[in-house]
């Protein structure tokens, strides 16, 4: 039974960017997530390597990406990329892959950011974790 894992895994998710990719892991059974990193990008591509060297520490069920979509849930070119990144995610790692509406993450993060410390900790990295983060939170809240 491949389901067998329902509820308990392990996810890891992602905020693609062009120039950054946060990265943050969950308990699927507890319905929390923590920021874990972010990784630079050149033009939306990650070192792979690097990449795999964080998957396969972690070896999570599932991996998540973030679709950036327009407010009126029209996909833009950055869909278009993120749906792609998240291919080759499944097509190097041959981890299975899911993506999720990440509408206003990152605007929540940068506040969430801003109560906690003001402008100075607005650094990017911190940013697209959280937002991976909450990408991830949002991911759980509308699971079950």
């Amino acid at each position: 039974m491949s389901n067998d894992k329902q509820g308990q895994r392990l996810i890891m998710a992602f905020d693609f960017g062009v120039k950054s990719i946060g990265i943050a892991t969950g308990q699927e059974i507890t319905g929390t997530a923590n920021p874990l990193q972010s990784i630079k990008a050149r033009d939306g591509i990650p070192d792979w390597q690097e990449l795999g060297k964080i998957i396969n520490e972690w070896r999570p069920d599932l991996l998540l990406v973030g679709l950036p979509l327009n407010m009126d849930g029209t996909e833009q070119e950055l869909t278009h990329r993120a749906k792609k990144f998240a291919n080759r995610l499944h097509g190097r790692f041959g981890f299975p892959v899911d993506t999720w509406d990440e509408r206003l993450t990152t605007v929540d993060a940068k506040a969430q950011l801003f109560d906690q410390g003001g402008y100075r900790n607005l650094q990017k990295d911190k940013v697209d974790a959280l937002s991976a983060k909450l990408i991830l939170e949002s991911w759980f809240e509308n699971q079950y």
